[in-house]
């Protein structure tokens, strides 16, 4: 559905001056004029939605549907005559059960959508009447992109141990949440349909799958009977990293003692602890002793913390303390060492899994360490243990049978995309402002409110085309030249 916009077309919107109708696809950057003259089209006429240059002056053009959710009319009545029935039941059952409050609430909803749809084909939250749409009978599954696959195709589930409990937990999580809406007259029951698979039917619909993982769990190694393929040998040769295991006596001075020494030949440290208040007082703890430190959790927003382990890499902080995050996926070369503060506090985040894969993260660099801080040898930190000396054996013995030397991993630092500083929120801004261009400029006072009336263009430019990383280096550009424009 396109929606009327009088001042200023955006993507799936129109507008109408005089006789002049404007429409700018829900599907790309192209924008239709069509000319009237009474009641005939003139004229067609198709712009660059980016610049406004004419294209093409076609004979005729085919438009389509803003959104995804539209239908023909006959399934559009046939699934409006669907839902009143319904409606009608379920406002019948709420009255029964002195839910007065519910089945008005319900019915000025339902109502309300109904005329929606009538209309203009299309209501908010349409996607909640599916099941009429897709003419599928009451909790029959929904369909999926996997119904697009041909019969031999082959699924590859990645990091599988976190993987399959995310998509046996999506079901209930939803159904939890929609039994709600509906308990209290927000949505029909026929709502519950709009939702993901359950597992038995995400299996039904598997042919062939590869399950891949590190620390695979119950679940893989039912699948397999025990059979399965181990990559232990790493093409950079690189055995897994030594794991030894302290007290926690004097737990933080040790490893102080640990991080100066990885820092002398300018390594890199990661350290992880229970709590995301604990992994923020050992951040300020080493800061304060002059060990350039950040930490990572899940309060930190996702664009930060891919800068945070970028601005590691590249040295500008020697240690990163997190809670959960230092775990799967984390390709860091430069880490030698790794310390698991608590190792033997029994728990999720001390489990045999989370230990393996943390310990994981130092698997990329030849002088790679693990250290496990902690008082007794739990069940977990023993199977830990017993497979790290197990794979370590392996790979030894394949590199001396083979002349492998081992070598660090070397990974190029890409660029950042954020324009920062964790030491300064604004250094980075004002390097760009004044490094960036090609020549430099002497503004006079004409000059500069040129520029800024410039810059002030392009930054509406780019917003206008979802271009928010420009936009926002040129918001800031922009406050530079007016605080100069001030002095």
């Amino acid at each position: 559905m396109y929606h009327r916009e009088d001042i200023e077309l955006k993507i799936g919107t129109f507008r109408l001056k005089g006789d002049t109708l404007e429409i700018m696809q829900g599907y790309g950057e192209i924008i239709y004029r069509v000319l009237f003259f009474d009641d005939e089209i003139e004229k067609i006429e198709t712009y660059s939605g980016i610049d406004y240059s004419l294209l093409s002056t076609p004979d005729e053009v085919t438009i389509y549907p803003a959104s995804i959710f539209m239908t023909t009319k006959e399934k559009l009545f046939h699934a409006i005559d669907r839902i009143t029935l319904d409606l009608g039941e379920q406002l019948e059952f709420l009255r029964k059960n002195n839910k007065f409050e519910e089945a008005q609430r319900l019915e000025d909803r339902v109502v309300n959508d109904l005329e929606m749809m009538k209309e203009l084909g299309y209501c908010s939250g349409i996607e909640n009447y599916s099941r009429y749409f897709d003419d599928r009978k009451p909790g029959e599954r929904p369909f999926c992109l996997i119904d697009y696959f041909p019969q031999d195709y082959l699924m590859i589930i990645d990091e599988s141990h976190v993987t399959i409990p995310q998509i046996r937990g999506m079901y209930g999580g939803d159904r939890t949440r929609k039994e709600i809406l509906v308990e209290y007259g927000f949505r029909l029951p026929s709502a519950m349909d709009n939702r993901p698979l359950t597992f038995d039917e995400f299996e039904s619909l598997i042919n062939q799958v590869i399950y891949v993982s590190a620390t695979p769990g119950d679940f893989e190694f039912l699948k397999t009977d025990g059979v399965f393929a181990e990559q232990i040998i790493r093409p950079t040769g690189i055995p897994d990293p030594e794991v030894f295991v302290r007290p926690t006596n004097n737990q933080i001075d040790d490893m102080l003692n640990e991080i100066q020494k990885v820092r002398e030949h300018e390594g890199r440290v990661l350290v992880t602890t229970l709590t995301k208040k604990m992994a923020e007082e050992l951040t300020n703890y080493l800061t304060d002793l002059n060990v350039p430190t950040r930490y990572i959790h899940s309060d930190v927003e996702t664009l930060d913390r891919v800068e945070i382990l970028r601005s590691l890499r590249a040295g500008d902080y020697d240690v990163l303390v997190g809670v959960n995050l230092l775990r799967e996926g984390l390709d860091l070369p430069e880490v030698e060492l790794v310390v698991i503060l608590d190792a033997d506090k029994e728990g999720f985040l001390r489990n045999y899994r989370s230990l393996i894969q943390t310990a994981g993260r130092a698997a990329r660099n030849v002088n790679s360490r693990v250290i496990l801080y902690a008082d007794r040898i739990t069940e977990s930190m023993h199977k830990m243990l017993e497979e790290t000396k197990r794979r370590r054996e392996k790979q030894i013995q394949y590199n001396i049978e083979h002349n492998i030397i081992p070598t660090t991993v070397k990974k190029d630092i890409s660029d950042s995309l954020i324009y920062n500083d964790y030491k300064d929120p604004n250094s980075g801004v004002e390097k760009i402002f004044y490094v960036a261009d090609t020549q430099t400029f002497y503004y006079g006072e004409k000059e500069l409110n040129d520029k800024i009336k410039s810059l002030e263009k392009e930054m509406k430019q780019a917003a206008e085309e979802l271009d928010f990383v420009k936009a926002a280096y040129l918001r800031d550009q922009l406050a530079q030249l007016k605080k100069l424009a001030k002095l």
